[in-house]
C-alpha cells in the first residue's frame, strides 16, 4: 500500500456529471467514502457570475474535499467564477475541457476547446492568478480526426506552462458530430497506454485516468506502475452512480482506511439526518432519494425498494417515512452478511 504521505489529492475521485452529481448525490457519496474526491456537476462561469449562487454552489461541508467544475472559455469570466468558487469553500476548481454536447458547443466550450489549446492556457493562466486553491483541466485524448498523439501533447505542452496542478484525461477521443454525448462516453475506444505516455512525459505532473472504469479492481489495475509509470489518481463516472456501493470499497482498497460503513443499509441510516434537514429545507424526497436507487444490486427486496422509492417519492408531501419503508422491504428479506456487497 501507497504510504499516506505519497498519495496524491486525485487518488480516487468521483466524476463530474451533469444531472447526476449535485449535493444530494455528493452527501451520499460522502457516507460511502471518506475519501473520495467529489467534483460538482458542471456550472458555466457566466452563470456562477450572474446566477442564484446558493443554489449552483451551495454545498455541505461534509462533501470535503469537493471541486467545482466550470465550463467557459473567456480567461476573465473564468477567473472571476473560479474566484467565487474559491470564496464558496471549493477545494479546487476545474475547467470542463471534455464534453462534446452541442449545448456545450455552442457556448464554445467543453471538448471543442482542444482544438485551441492556447486559449485553454490562457483560461488556466487567469484562473491561476485569481485563486489559491488547485486548479485543473479535464480533457478528453483528442477530437475528432485529431491524431491523439501530437494533439494531446500540444494541449498538455500548454496547460501545463501555464500552470495547472493536474490533468484529468478522459481516455477516450470526442466526436463532436455524429455522435451523442452518451455514445461519445462509450463509442469511441479507450486507450489507457496514451494516458501512460503522457504521464511519461510529465513525470511531476498529476495525471488521473478516467473512462469506462467499472470496478475497484479495474481502479486498482490502472493505479498500478506499467514500464516504471505510475498515475496518480483514477476517477470513476457512471459505475460510481448506477452502483454506488462499490465506493464503500474506496477506503480500504486505496487508501487503508476502514469503510466507513458496514453495508447499503447503514449507509442509508446514515444518510437519514442529511435528508431530514433538506426536507425540512423544501427539497422534494426524489431530488434526494433519486441519488440512492442503485444502492442494492442482486439483492433480495432491490427491486421492491426501487420501485417504492420511484413511486412514492415523487408524491406530494412525501417524506422520510417513504425511505425508510423502502428499506424494510431490503430488510425484510435479507439474509447474513453484507447486503450491499
Amino acid at each position: 500500500m501507497t504510504s499516506d504521505a505519497d498519495m496524491s489529492p486525485w487518488r480516487f475521485s468521483v466524476a463530474p456529471m451533469m444531472d447526476w452529481t449535485d449535493r444530494h448525490c455528493r452527501v451520499f457519496h460522502r457516507v460511502l467514502s471518506r475519501r473520495a474526491r467529489l467534483y460538482t456537476e458542471m456550472v458555466t462561469a457566466n452563470a456562477v457570475i450572474h446566477g442564484d449562487r446558493e443554489r449552483l454552489l451551495g454545498f455541505d461541508a461534509v462533501e470535503h474535499p469537493v471541486a467545482l467544475q466550470l465550463g467557459g472559455s473567456d480567461p476573465a469570466a473564468l477567473a472571476e467564477a473560479a474566484r467565487i468558487g474559491e470564496d464558496f469553500g471549493y477545494d479546487e476548481i476545474n475547467l470542463n475541457c471534455g464534453c462534446p454536447s452541442d449545448r456545450v458547443q455552442g457556448g464554445h466550450f467543453g471538448a471543442c476547446l482542444m482544438a485551441e489549446p492556447e486559449r485553454v492556457a490562457d483560461c488556466v493562466a487567469a484562473m491561476k492568478a485569481a485563486v489559491r486553491v488547485p486548479v485543473t483541466v479535464k480533457c478528453r485524448i483528442g477530437i475528432d480526426d485529431q491524431d491523439p498523439e501530437p494533439a494531446l501533447d500540444r494541449f498538455a505542452d500548454a496547460v501545463v506552462a501555464a500552470g495547472t496542478d493536474a490533468l484529468i484525461v478522459h481516455a477516450r477521443k470526442a466526436w463532436l458530430q455524429g455522435l451523442s454525448p452518451r455514445e461519445n462516453r462509450e463509442i469511441p475506444p479507450l486507450d489507457y497506454d496514451r494516458v501512460f505516455r503522457l504521464k511519461a512525459r510529465f513525470p511531476a505532473l498529476p495525471v488521473a485516468i478516467n473512462g469506462g472504469i467499472a470496478s475497484m479492481a479495474e481502479a486498482e489495475a490502472l493505479l498500478a506502475p506499467r514500464e516504471g509509470v505510475r498515475l496518480d489518481g483514477v476517477m470513476l463516472g457512471r459505475a460510481a452512480y448506477q452502483s454506488p456501493a462499490l465506493l464503500r470499497e474506496v477506503d480500504p482498497a486505496l487508501f487503508g482506511d476502514p469503510a466507513p460503513v458496514a453495508d447499503g443499509m447503514a449507509a442509508l441510516e446514515a444518510y437519514q439526518p442529511y435528508v431530514e434537514r433538506q426536507l425540512a429545507a423544501g427539497i422534494r424526497l426524489s431530488s434526494i432519494t433519486r441519488h440512492v436507487l442503485g444502492l442494492f444490486q442482486a439483492v433480495p427486496g432491490a427491486r421492491q425498494f426501487r420501485r417504492h422509492l420511484s413511486v412514492e417519492a415523487v408524491k406530494p408531501g412525501a417524506g422520510l417515512d417513504v425511505l425508510r419503508d423502502a428499506m424494510a422491504l431490503v430488510a425484510a428479506r435479507r439474509g447474513a452478511g453484507d447486503i450491499a456487497a
